[in-house]
């Protein structure tokens, strides 16, 4: 019974909006308004994302530790081919599709900036899409403003037709049906960054200089985006992190250290962001907690599900997708995680500590992460690399798996292109082979190192 219950909450999505939300087009009539209180059980705290990203109320979430159910439409017109063929609610990797429910009009083309090889690969995608398939194509405004491309005459009838947009002032987040990628693996971070919500299928090719996250090759990229527009394509639902960092008014005082009893539990009648400046993003690779300029140690308190589990004295702490389990984490000493597997990685930095491993959280937990009252020095935090800013004493940051993943579209399957990356881009357990005995040797004379 328990079970029963617990398989049934994966399958909904919750949200403060009492309105509820109809997707017609993906799953018929179906409703996804936020249910009642299990009878018998107390209401737990939100630990999944909320379409409302402003809002600083309490949410409500599943009760299972695999994290939300992943929100598996895409943009306006993408979304999760349904297979009925699932096993608790985990669908085979293998078998992610890319659906449509219209043909794709819209398309974001994301350029690496200040790279002169991209210009021309740059140009036939954007000939292409426009003339061949007649596709609306936006580019952000300070590409198209490269000397390069502002002198080339034969692109400027091409240029005229392009819809351009500036970060942080124009939300184009429901305009772009799907994305595509030029570049390295810093361009499906920035694309990641730039759609706080749902995100659109996103095709990344290998233009860049590592292109880990980035699959596709630029050689024959008419007939691959052919295939995408089409519908024929396997994708893997990267997750992605919820991120909230609360920052107390400097100089105010908390009543009680870190908010917490004297048995190490948050005191629940105690609300921590009250009068705080809240900040919410979502992380596609990993939130990387560090010393910043200072030469002490940083001194972090962390905390699972309200709980205090440890504090990490050391450089700092990576918390990583599995995703980001193959970047900065991976740099670390911590394992290299597939990114279908629903969980959060703990990785310390240099810690002062020998007994200190890297460790690996259900999906469906929150951290939270504060500067310890014992600290000498504040510490700095940046998601993805980006937006890094400094947390002091009083400041808090949580962290959880959001409900809006990243669906990277795949060359084959998501497993045959994770193993290919592995081995391609990181030369995943390269080593000279052993050779065999000679036939003429007996076949018992040892195991040596030759």
């Amino acid at each position: 019974m328990e079970t029963a219950q617990e398989n049934a909450s994966l399958s909904r999505e919750l949200s403060p909006d009492p309105a509820p939300y109809r997707c017609s087009a993906c799953h018929g009539n179906e409703d996804r308004s936020p249910p009642g209180p299990l009878r018998g059980r107390a209401k737990s705290r939100s630990l999944s994302a909320s379409p409302a990203l402003g809002s600083t109320k309490e949410f409500r979430r599943t009760r299972s530790l695999h994290g939300p159910c992943p929100v598996t439409t895409f943009g306006p017109k993408a979304c999760v081919l349904q297979n009925p063929q699932t096993i608790m609610h985990i669908q085979d990797p293998a078998s992610q599709r890319l659906t449509w429910n219209k043909c794709p009009k819209s398309v974001l083309v994301i350029k690496k900036i200040r790279d002169a090889s991209l210009l021309q690969p740059f140009k036939q995608l954007c000939e292409y899409l426009m003339e061949e398939n007649n596709m609306i194509v936006y580019v952000e405004k300070k590409v198209l403003e490269d000397p390069a491309i502002v002198s080339d005459e034969n692109f400027g009838p091409v240029k005229k037709k392009f819809c351009t947009f500036r970060e942080d002032y124009d939300d184009i987040s429901n305009q772009i049906d799907f994305i595509i990628c030029l570049g390295g693996d810093g361009t499906l971070l920035y694309a990641s960054s730039l759609f706080q919500g749902s995100v659109p299928p996103v095709m990344a090719f290998h233009l860049g200089s590592l292109g880990f996250l980035t699959p596709f090759s630029f050689e024959n990229f008419q007939a691959q985006v052919a295939q995408v527009v089409e519908g024929n394509a396997a994708i893997v639902l990267r997750s992605r992190l919820k991120v909230r960092v609360a920052k107390a008014p400097r100089g105010a005082q908390a009543a009680i250290q870190n908010g917490l009893r004297k048995n190490g539990v948050l005191a629940p009648d105690l609300d921590p962001e009250v009068g705080k400046q809240v900040m919410q993003y979502q992380v596609l690779n990993e939130v990387v907690i560090d010393r910043g300029p200072s030469s002490y140690l940083s001194n972090v308190d962390v905390y699972l599900d309200g709980h205090l589990i440890t504090t990490v004295q050391g450089d700092g702490v990576i918390v990583s997708t599995p995703t980001g389990s193959t970047a900065y984490a991976a740099a670390a000493g911590a394992s290299m995680i597939h990114p279908n597997v629903p969980a959060i990685m703990l990785t310390p930095i240099c810690p002062h500590s020998l007994s200190f491993r890297p460790i690996v959280v259900p999906a469906g937990v929150e951290l939270k992460i504060m500067l310890s009252p014992e600290a000498r020095n504040t510490v700095w935090v940046s998601f993805d690399g980006r937006r890094r800013q400094e947390i002091g004493y009083g400041d808090s940051i949580s962290i959880t798996t959001s409900c809006y993943p990243l669906p990277s579209i795949c060359v084959r399957d998501p497993v045959s292109d994770w193993f290919e990356s592995l081995a391609q881009c990181l030369h995943w357990n390269v080593r000279k082979k052993q050779s065999h005995f000679p036939e003429d040797e007996d076949g018992d004379a040892g195991t040596g190192q030759g």
